[in-house]
C-alpha cells in the first residue's frame, strides 16, 4: 500500500539565444549541448520507460523561450550541422583509440551517443523534439507545465501589467506548442513577490513550486512542513521543495554527482587534442571550446591533468547504485513522516533539467533506474504529478500566505538584485512603463503599427529574461549578457520613439523580426491591463 509519493520536478530552460546574422554563434552552443546531452537523452529514455510499461509520473517544465528555440527552423537545420560534425568527429575518434584501451570503449560510446542523437532528432522527429515531449504528455507520463514567458524574475518586474504579460504571453504560448493550456506553472528562479497568486488564479494555472524557507516561513505555519502543497488561493497550490533529498542529487560536493567514477566535465577534447586535429570541430574563429567528448573520470580533487581514464560501465553501475540508495533513504524518509502525518507524504525534489546529462553524464540513466526501481521494487513509494495530488488530498491541504523568496544564493533574490547588476533595472522599469502607455494608447492598432508594437513588446520580454542578472552574477559570459540586455532595451527604445513620432521605418523593423523572432503569436494588447 502506497505510504508517499515522489514529485519529481525537471526545469527546461535556456534564455532565446538565435543570431542569423552569423554564420555560427558561440552562445547558440548552449542549446545544441543541451539537445545532445539532456533533452534528448531524456526523452529517449523516458520513451523506454513507457514501452516497456513501467507506471511513472514526471513534472517538467518546458520554457516558452525554449520551445521556440526547439521549434526554429533555423535552429533545427544548425543543430543537425553540429551533431553531424560530432558523429565524424567521434568516428575518427575510435579509430585513433583503436589500440588505446584507457580511450577505445569510451569512444565508442561518444560515437553511439551522438549518432543516436542525430537518428532521435533527425529521423524520429523530423527536427522537432517537442513533439517527442507533447507525445509522453498524451500518453500520460510527463505532466508539462509552463514558465514565465521569457524567464524574467517577477520579483523585480515592477508593474502589474508587465507582471501579467509574462504569465499570459507563456502560457499562450504553450497552447501553441502543446495543443492545450497548461495546469501549472514554474515561476522563474522560484521568484514569489506574495501575490503572483491573483495571476496564476485569473489564468487558471493551479500550482507552482516555491523554495523550502517560502513554505515554511509563510504564515500560519505549516502543519505538513514541505510535505505536503499548501492552498493559496481558491484552486491555486504552492508545493515546496525538500532540501535533504534534493542535495543529494544536485549537489557536487556532498550529493551523487560528485562521485570521483562519474565523468569529468571540465576536461574536454576540444582542449586536449592537437590543435590541427581538432580544428575543424571548432567555430570559424578557431577558438579552442568543449566539443563535448570527455575521457577522464573525476577521480578525486586532483588538479584536471591527474584525472585519470572514465570508464562507461563503471558510471552505469555507479548510477545504479545511487539510484537504490536514493530510493532506500526515500522509503525511510515516509516511514519517518507518516509517524507525523495524517496523509501521505508528498516529497517534491525540482531540479534544473540539464543537471542531468549536461553535468551530470550518467543522470538520464540515474533517473531511469530510479523510476524503474519505484515500479518494480516495492510499494511503499509512487512518483505523482501535483494536480493527481491536489485530487486526491485538497480537503486536507491547508490554507497558507508564503513567503516571498527565491532559490538561489541566500534564497531572497540577491543572485538577481546586487551590485554587478542593478544597474539595469532602472532601464527595465522605465520600459515597462512605457510599453503600457503604449498599449492603452493604440488599442486598435492595424498593420505596420500593430507590427512596431508587438514588436516592443517582444524586446521588453527578451531584456526582462532572468538569464542575464544571473549571468552578470555569476560572471560567466558577461558581455554577452551586457549585450544582449542593452540590445534590446535599445531596440525597444528606439522603436517607443518612431511610434510616437509617427515615423515608422519598416526596414529597421524587418532587421529586428528577422532576429528577434519569438512569440509570433503575440499581441501586444496583453499590457492594457
Amino acid at each position: 500500500m502506497t505510504k508517499g509519493f515522489l514529485n519529481i520536478v525537471l526545469h527546461a530552460h535556456l534564455p532565446f539565444v538565435r543570431h542569423p546574422e552569423y554564420e555560427d554563434f558561440l552562445e547558440e552552443d548552449w542549446l545544441f549541448e543541451a539537445i545532445s546531452e539532456t533533452y534528448i537523452p531524456l526523452l529517449d529514455r523516458f520513451t523506454a520507460l513507457l514501452r516497456d510499461g513501467v507506471k511513472f509520473k514526471i513534472t517538467m517544465s518546458i520554457t516558452p523561450p525554449l520551445s521556440e528555440m526547439l521549434v526554429d527552423p533555423l535552429l533545427q537545420s544548425r543543430y543537425i550541422k553540429h551533431i553531424e560534425k560530432l558523429v565524424e568527429l567521434s568516428e575518427k575518434e575510435v579509430i585513433r583509440n583503436k589500440n588505446n584501451p584507457d580511450f577505445y570503449d569510451t569512444a565508442i560510446m561518444y560515437r553511439n551517443h551522438f549518432k543516436n542523437a542525430l537518428e532521435i532528432f533527425k529521423n524520429v522527429y523530423g527536427g522537432n523534439i517537442l513533439n517527442g515531449f507533447k507525445y509522453l504528455q498524451e500518453n500520460g507520463v510527463l505532466e508539462i507545465i509552463t514558465c514565465n514567458a521569457t524567464h524574467g524574475f517577477l520579483p523585480l518586474i515592477n508593474s502589474q501589467e508587465a507582471k501579467y504579460a509574462q504569465i499570459k504571453v507563456g502560457k499562450e504560448n504553450y497552447k501553441k506548442h502543446f495543443g492545450r493550456y497548461p495546469r501549472g506553472i514554474w515561476l522563474a528562479e522560484c521568484g514569489y513577490d506574495g501575490e503572483i497568486e491573483n495571476i496564476l488564479s485569473r489564468e487558471n494555472l493551479n500550482f507552482f513550486f516555491l523554495d523550502t524557507h517560502g513554505i515554511l516561513f509563510g504564515k500560519p505555519h505549516p502543519k505538513y512542513g514541505v510535505f505536503a502543497p499548501v492552498k493559496v488561493k481558491e484552486n491555486v497550490y504552492a508545493f515546496g521543495r525538500d532540501g535533504e533529498s534534493s542535495e543529494e542529487v544536485w549537489s557536487s560536493q556532498r550529493g551523487y554527482p560528485g562521485d570521483y567514477y562519474y565523468r569529468e566535465f571540465y576536461r574536454d577534447l576540444g582542449y586536449d587534442a592537437d590543435y590541427e586535429y581538432i580544428k575543424p570541430y571548432l567555430h570559424s574563429d578557431g577558438v579552442r571550446r568543449n566539443v563535448g567528448i570527455k575521457y577522464y573520470r573525476i577521480t578525486g580533487k586532483v588538479d584536471l591533468g591527474a584525472k585519470k581514464p572514465y570508464i562507461p560501465q563503471i558510471g552505469l553501475e555507479k548510477a545504479a547504485i545511487h539510484a537504490g540508495d536514493f530510493l532506500g533513504k526515500r522509503i525511510n524518509q515516509v516511514h519517518h513522516l507518516n509517524n507525523f502525518m495524517d496523509i501521505p507524504p508528498i516529497i517534491t525534489i525540482p531540479f534544473d533539467a540539464e543537471l542531468f546529462g549536461h553535468w551530470w553524464f550518467e543522470g538520464p540513466m540515474f533517473l531511469e533506474y530510479l523510476l524503474r526501481k519505484i515500479h518494480y521494487d516495492q510499494d511503499i513509494i509512487e512518483t505523482i504529478s501535483p494536480p493527481e495530488y491536489i485530487e486526491m488530498f485538497h480537503e486536507k491541504i491547508e490554507e497558507q500566505k508564503p513567503n516571498p523568496s527565491s532559490w538561489g544564493a541566500d534564497g531572497y533574490n540577491f543572485v538577481w538584485l546586487n551590485g554587478k547588476n542593478d544597474w539595469i533595472y532602472r532601464h527595465q522599469h522605465m520600459a515597462e512603463d512605457r510599453m503600457v502607455e503604449l498599449a492603452k494608447k493604440f488599442p486598435e492598432a492595424k498593420g505596420l503599427l500593430k507590427r512596431f508594437l508587438n514588436q516592443c513588446a517582444r524586446e521588453l520580454l527578451l531584456a526582462e529574461s532572468s538569464d542575464w542578472a544571473f549571468i552578470m552574477t555569476t560572471g560567466t559570459t558577461v558581455p554577452y549578457a551586457t549585450k544582449r540586455f542593452k540590445d534590446h532595451i535599445h531596440r525597444f527604445n528606439k522603436l517607443y520613439e518612431m511610434i510616437l513620432s509617427g515615423n515608422l521605418d519598416e526596414n529597421y523593423l524587418k532587421d529586428i523580426e528577422n532576429k528577434d523572432t519569438i512569440f509570433q503569436e503575440i499581441d501586444y494588447r496583453v499590457y492594457a491591463g
